[in-house]
């Protein structure tokens, strides 16, 4: 479960930005996790739930923010969802590469106190 890591990685991001702030007990954590970053969300709860006990982050709230993957097409101009037909324009039907959305994978927003 690579979310273990995720979490981890987080949370000492989080803890240095909080006590470089003055921070002494983190409250909140919003993640932004694309739909194609092959992260589960449960398994990013889980895991926060395992590790947060014992840090300044313990009894933070913790929020996903996901994201469905998109991509534009610069055939016609429009944005589409990637999905089971991958990369084609729904509208036009040419295929388009440019990935817009969906790989995120960072800390969007952190509040302490």
């Amino acid at each position: 479960m690579h979310e273990a890591g995720i979490i981890a990685g987080a949370l000492d991001m989080a803890r240095d930005m909080a006590l470089r702030g003055g921070g002494s007990r983190i409250t909140r954590l919003v993640l932004r996790i694309g739909s194609l970053s092959s992260v589960v969300p449960e398994s990013l709860r889980f895991a926060f739930a395992a590790l947060a006990p014992g840090t300044i982050a313990e009894g933070a709230e913790l929020d996903i923010d996901y994201i469905e993957a998109e991509c534009h097409c610069t055939a016609c101009n429009t944005p589409f969802p990637f999905s089971g037909n991958g990369y084609l324009c729904p509208l036009c039907g040419e295929a388009s590469l440019n990935l817009v959305k969906g790989r995120e994978l960072d800390l969007k927003t952190l509040e302490w106190i």
